[in-house]
């Protein structure tokens, strides 16, 4: 069963980052138009993330022997919620930021800690993850890409898909088979850093239905890897991946995906003086269920903070955040339908066009709904 999750604040000490990050957003973003920064969590810019890890606004909760900030899990919800409230092109740093340096710390060898970790806080190594497969997309345990040991190493084959900037990613963190079939689940998976300039790999990026290119194919062909591309035990792969996904899962980021289209909608309706009953009531709704599900993913970072792994909590927020993310551009599209002669500027137009294409994948990207409420079920007892 779920243990009941108590209420949680950001700490005065980390509170206080939000003054010194908007006026870096402010100035950084100064001009840049709604439909710009609604693509935020897509948005790769490269020299944008080595501006933040120059102020050490990456790797913020890692260790300072491994250059990051050796600050608690609060700080780095600060960033995250003004990188996205203010539509900051994360795309480049968020992985390895959020998920890969984290895993890597928490399983990695001193030389993989030592080699890896300071780079990324830098904003100079990006990663991305090897998880879903053809036929294998949320059902991970599913997985066919195997690596197969040598005398020297591994020999890694198979295919991944809907791997997010592998294209522009010097390294992937691949959950492949090392042992037994498909048939075995959860046994016999391992988690290996796979440098993606090796031989033998070819990526090849999917176009999405916003004519974005940040979903990939890769092939690995018989790829030789070192014997130190394994990361922690063989066989644990599993285990590892499901803690590294409580990460990904329950941070503001699973919350805030149409944020800038909200945020976009509301200033034109203060700047026309809406005053509509119905804009009203859907602003508070959007808002109070936004507020409820913030309030729950900062009980989350409080368990993180302790070094729990709250993973059947993470995919509550992620299954209830990406419901209201996926909401917000089709409740805010009807709003606008039902005052066609009110005024509507073309930036408002532009970025609810994107966020509107881009939100089917909101319920993909991190597990699928299915998943997540089987997971929720188990946690319940009610499977």
């Amino acid at each position: 069963m779920i243990d009941a999750l108590p209420l949680a604040a950001v700490p005065p000490e980390d509170e206080a980052l939000r003054t010194e990050v908007r006026q870096f957003l402010s100035e950084a973003l100064a001009g840049v138009p709604a439909e710009i920064r609604a693509h935020s969590w897509m948005g790769f810019d490269a020299e944008f993330s080595r501006a933040l890890g120059r102020r050490g606004w990456l790797g913020i909760t890692l260790p300072k022997e491994y250059g990051g900030g050796g600050r608690s899990p609060f700080a780095r919800f600060v960033l995250v919620e003004e990188f996205l409230a203010w539509g900051a092109p994360v795309s480049a740093h968020w992985i390895a930021d959020r998920q890969s340096a984290p895993l890597i710390l928490r399983y990695g060898t001193e030389s993989q800690k030592h080699f890896h970790i300071p780079p990324i806080c830098r904003g100079e190594s990006f990663f991305c993850i090897g998880m879903s497969e053809p036929g294998s997309g949320s059902d991970l345990a599913s997985v066919k890409t195997r690596a197969t040991r040598t005398s020297d190493g591994w020999r890694l084959s198979g295919q991944k898909i809907w791997t997010t900037n592998a294209y522009r990613s010097q390294y992937m963190i691949a959950l492949v088979r090392t042992s037994g079939t498909a048939e075995d689940r959860h046994r016999g998976l391992t988690q290996f850093i796979v440098d993606l300039s090796l031989p033998g790999i070819t990526i090849r990026p999917i176009e999405d239905l916003a004519g974005g290119r940040h979903f990939c194919e890769v092939f690995f062909d018989d790829v030789a890897l070192p014997d130190d591309a394994l990361v922690g035990q063989e066989g644990e792969g599993w285990s590892q991946v499901t803690a590294e996904l409580a990460f990904e899962r329950s941070g503001p980021e699973r919350l805030y995906s149409s944020v800038v289209l909200l945020d976009t909608w509301i200033a034109e309706l203060r700047a026309r003086g809406a005053d509509d009953r119905d804009s009203r009531a859907l602003v508070g709704r959007l808002v109070a269920n936004l507020s409820v599900l913030r309030a729950l993913s900062l009980s989350i970072t409080a368990k993180l903070s302790r070094g729990e792994s709250p993973v059947v909590e993470a995919a509550l927020v992620k299954d209830m955040g990406t419901e209201i993310e996926q909401l917000t551009p089709t409740l805010i599209a009807d709003a606008i339908g039902r005052t066609p002669d009110a005024p509507v500027s073309a930036s408002l137009v532009r970025a609810l066009a994107f966020v509107t294409q881009m939100a089917p994948s909101f319920s993909l990207r991190g597990g699928t709904r299915e998943i997540l409420r089987g997971m929720i079920a188990r946690g319940l007892g009610l499977r």
